[in-house]
């Protein structure tokens, strides 16, 4: 049992530089490799264990990225990368791009709380969950093209998603560092906060869902992400099934029985 920000957590699963702590429905994937959580193969298979763990785990009802105090991710092991060739990465990449995968298919909400700096591999992790939250000093970028070579774990595909392609394209082919302030106004954050209140400003944002229906929460986030991927008919029809679907859940009634009978918002939701 250890304490974060007031809370009693238990250590759930323990890799070497990932580990998950649970505390109130909450699971924190909490990266610790010292000095700058730089993600080499072992850090993205830990990562990718921990995204399976929380997926698995049906106590679990909502995610927290961090970093730690004074970093989210400064990227990729760029010593481990240096004497790699075509054939090593061919064969890297697939592993890298499918443990940040395994994060964005988390069926829950996720929010990435991000200190100091999250860059490259840092920002591509951070893209994987719902939503994010930086610190007012932090910086965030996709500085590959200053190695010579493009983001390859969902920078190019995510980002601009999320930001549209122009103000990514400015992101990739400078590869500058983006502060707070910019970070806000572009989309690529939801919310900037002092340093200090990162992760109980991140905690506060997800805690709402932790109570929340687990199977809608789950069909909302999949219909979304799905539904990005398809035309407008297909998008129509994925949420279509899941919305019918959802009838077949005891959250459902709930809901729909405590609306009914005492008004909107006060449901207490089984998760089932």
């Amino acid at each position: 049992m250890t304490k974060r920000g007031g809370l009693d957590t238990e250590v759930a699963g323990l890799g070497e530089f990932v580990r998950v702590e649970v505390a109130d429905g909450i699971a924190t994937i909490r990266l610790d490799r010292p000095k700058m959580n730089a993600l080499n193969a072992q850090v993205q298979g830990e990562i990718a264990a921990a995204a399976a763990e929380v997926t698995a785990d049906e106590a679990i009802r909502a995610v927290i990225l961090y970093g730690g105090e004074r970093v989210f991710a400064a990227g990729a092991d760029i010593k481990e990368m240096t004497v790699l060739g075509y054939p090593d990465m061919v064969e890297r990449s697939a592993r890298l791009q499918a443990a940040f995968t395994a994060v964005a298919d988390i069926p829950k909400p996720v929010v990435a709380a991000i200190t100091g700096y999250a860059l490259g591999g840092g920002l591509e992790l951070a893209l994987c969950a719902d939503f994010r939250v930086l610190g007012e000093s932090a910086q965030v970028g996709q500085p590959e093209i200053l190695l010579g070579v493009i983001p390859g774990a969902g920078g190019t595909q995510r980002l601009p998603r999320l930001i549209g392609p122009a103000k990514a394209k400015d992101l990739i082919f400078t590869g500058r560092f983006v502060p707070a302030a910019e970070a806000l106004a572009i989309g690529l954050v939801d919310k900037v906060v002092p340093d200090a209140e990162v992760y109980r400003a991140a905690r506060d944002l997800i805690a709402r869902y932790a109570t929340g229906p687990a199977l809608a929460l789950r069909a909302a986030k999949q219909a979304v992400n799905k539904g990005l991927e398809v035309d407008l008919a297909t998008g129509l029809e994925i949420e279509r099934l899941h919305f019918a679907a959802l009838f077949a859940t005891e959250d459902q009634k709930t809901g729909m029985r405590s609306f009914v009978e005492k008004g909107p918002g006060k449901a207490d939701f089984p998760g089932r």
